[in-house]
C-alpha cells in the first residue's frame, strides 16, 4: 500500500468522496454533518492523504490542524470494494505518524454515535483515542460523539 499527499484533484477521490458525503444522509440531519467537501478539504490547514495499491484508490483519510499543537481527524474512508482488508487501519496509522511528524501532540475526531458507525469507532478505540467533550468549534450534539488522543506514545 502506497500513501500520497494527494491534492484532491483525481476523479476516483472525487466519487469517493461524493459517496463519503451521501452515506451520512441517512443517520443525520444535515446541521449534524459536519464532513469537508472538496473545497474544505484543499484548505492549507488540511493534510489529505491517499491509499493506493497497483492504481487502484483504496481510501483516504485527513487531519486538519486546529491549532499548531491539536488537528482533527478527517474524511476517513474506506473504498467499499476494499473493506475488512485493513484499509483504514494503514490510513488511520498513516495519519497518526505523518501528525506526529508535522509537530502535533493531540488528534480528536467527531463521528456518530449510532450503529452505522460502531466500526469506525471501536477502530479509533484500538488506536488508543477515547471519548472526550466537543472540542473546537463543536457542541453538544445527539448526532455526534467525539474522540481524542495524545501523540506522545
Amino acid at each position: 500500500m502506497q500513501f500520497i499527499r494527494d491534492d484532491l484533484r483525481g476523479l476516483e477521490i472525487a466519487a469517493l468522496l461524493e459517496f463519503h458525503l451521501k452515506d451520512f444522509e441517512p443517520h443525520s440531519p444535515p446541521e449534524s454533518r459536519h464532513a469537508l467537501d472538496l473545497d474544505g478539504l484543499r484548505h492549507p490547514n488540511v493534510h489529505f492523504y491517499t491509499a493506493w495499491e497497483d492504481n487502484e484508490l483504496l481510501g483516504c483519510g485527513a487531519f486538519k490542524r486546529l491549532d499548531e499543537k491539536h488537528a482533527e481527524i478527517k474524511s476517513m474512508r474506506t473504498d467499499p470494494s476494499h473493506l475488512r482488508k485493513g484499509v483504514a487501519r494503514a490510513i488511520l496509522a498513516h495519519l497518526i505518524e505523518e501528525a506526529r511528524a508535522a509537530g502535533l501532540q493531540r488528534l480528536s475526531l467527531e463521528t456518530g454515535p449510532m450503529a452505522h458507525f460502531a466500526p469506525a469507532r471501536k477502530l479509533y478505540e484500538a488506536f488508543g483515542f477515547t471519548y472526550c467533550e466537543p472540542f473546537g468549534s463543536y457542541v453538544e450534539d445527539p448526532y455526534s460523539v467525539y474522540m481524542t488522543r495524545g501523540l506522545h506514545n
